[in-house]
């Protein structure tokens, strides 16, 4: 299982969880709610009508008054109110007065007179100068017929000689409850879906941040040439720079030690030319004799600069990372320059030089190393050109990139060796003398292509040999 789904099964177990208690709390909190503002609503009406019907209980003329008429007309009025989307289209207070003893003496459902009502709490507490309230159902089997009463005195100098209860079914108030209870429910799963996600996102860019730092630990160790990762600070900037720096270190103690090596092995033998001829030239010998070792030591001498300062540049190629500038190079204006700098060898061997890039084609890269790589790669068909060969340079636009190729004309590339011609260090026989190079030519204009993010390929064609190259 993946970084990026345990994070996210983590925050999703955190998010549910979380969602569920808060969301079961508040659902139970909503219906004792409605029904507590509701009982202070009746609170505030009991009291009221308490201090309405005094004067007429006092009296003793509730009933040959015109209360029954009025509570009659109350109870069957049609508001045709909506309350926050809500129709109300009747009222559904009762109201009931009850004397000092309990007994039923006005009710608004008429249904009640003469009842002692003594034993309800509404009735029973008030009459003792408490607060009085009952919730009961009317069907005690089914919860939905619960309805709410509330008691207030009704009082003589003091004394306590009736009560007024104003009651409201349970019934009346769920429609508000269940509309509640939807909406929140449609909240909940709302802010529970963009918590998964934002949980999806944040897993996604924790996974995909460190699948861009493995990708790079994991080119690093298979000797790939890739740019360090960038982050916009933080512990993942902080492990790409440290990690960076650990590349650099390890990569460098080995390069070097690899250099150290190399360099010793392929120095070898000019230096043992040059010794072997200054031994010789110690004793007496002809002049012409002189000559010739002094000749060799002067060629091996050369040879060993020209080694050495292939060797740091294309140290310098294979240590760097990434381009350090992106301009656009002309690709004529560029093989000019390197035809131009080989002007003399191209004409002491009387070849045919054939350019038909359009003027309009323009690399992208660093000018001083693709100078440098294609005059390398000009150098290496120079040697094999024979005297009046031809060399042709062609490019066309494919897509995004530009394919440049260089023809030129020779004996085809035994097949072992095509494998391995940009390989360090490894030479064919040059024609003219029959003398191998360093190796470093075409390694060095792969390791300038590969910087650019391109590819080289060298192959026999009719008539010679054709390098391409695919660069941006």
């Amino acid at each position: 299982m993946s970084l990026a789904i345990r994070i996210f099964l983590v925050y999703v177990l955190f998010i549910g969880l979380t969602g569920y208690f808060v969301l079961n709390t508040v659902i139970q909190e909503i219906r004792p709610g409605v029904r507590q503002s509701t009982e202070e609503t009746l609170v505030d009406t009991a009291n009221l009508m308490a201090e309405i019907l005094r004067d007429d209980f006092k009296a003793g003329t509730l009933n040959q008054n015109h209360w029954p008429q009025l509570l009659k007309a109350y109870g069957e009025r049609q508001p045709k109110a909506s309350i926050w989307g809500l129709p109300k289209n009747q009222v559904s207070h009762r109201i009931y007065v009850t004397d000092a003893k309990g007994i039923v003496v006005l009710d608004s459902s008429g249904v009640a007179v003469g009842q002692d009502y003594s034993r309800w709490n509404d009735v029973y507490l008030t009459l003792r100068g408490e607060y009085g309230a009952r919730s009961t159902r009317t069907d005690p089997n089914d919860a939905r017929t619960s309805a709410m009463h509330v008691g207030a005195p009704i009082r003589d100098n003091g004394q306590i000689i009736g009560v007024v209860t104003v009651a409201k079914p349970n019934s009346s108030l769920q429609p508000y409850v269940d509309r509640t209870e939807r909406r929140l429910f449609a909240y909940g799963a709302g802010l529970i879906g963009l918590g998964l996600l934002f949980g999806a996102v944040l897993s996604w860019w924790l996974s995909a941040a460190l699948r861009r730092l493995t990708a790079y630990a994991q080119a690093v160790s298979e000797g790939r040439r890739v740019e360090v990762p960038h982050y916009r600070g933080g512990e993942f900037e902080q492990l790409a720079t440290a990690v960076e720096q650990m590349r650099t270190q390890l990569e460098g103690k080995a390069y070097v030690e690899r250099y150290v090596h190399t360099l010793t092995h392929e120095l070898k033998s000019p230096l043992a030319a040059i010794r072997g001829a200054a031994e010789l030239l110690q004793g007496e010998m002809p002049v012409a004799q002189q000559q010739r070792f002094v000749s060799n030591i002067h060629s091996e001498s050369a040879r060993m600069q020209q080694l050495i300062e292939r060797l740091l540049n294309l140290a310098q190629v294979e240590q760097r990372q990434g381009l350090e500038e992106r301009v656009e190079v002309p690709l004529a204006a560029l093989v000019k320059a390197v035809l131009d700098a080989q002007a003399a060898r191209i004409e002491s061997k009387q070849l045919r030089v054939e350019q038909t890039i359009a003027p309009g084609l323009a690399l992208i890269g660093e000018p001083f190393l693709l100078r440098q790589a294609f005059g390398n790669l000009l150098e290496n068909a120079l040697d094999f050109t024979p005297v009046q060969g031809v060399m042709r340079f062609s490019a066309e636009r494919v897509g995004e990139r530009i394919e440049f190729r260089l023809f030129n004309q020779a004996e085809a590339i035994p097949d072992y060796a095509l494998p391995r011609l940009s390989e360090r260090f490894y030479s064919l026989p040059r024609p003219d003398s029959g003398r191998k190079s360093t190796g470093l030519g075409l390694n060095f204009v792969e390791e300038v292509v590969k910087l650019h993010g391109g590819g080289m390929h060298v192959g026999n064609v009719s008539g010679g040999v054709e390098v391409t190259l695919q660069l941006p």
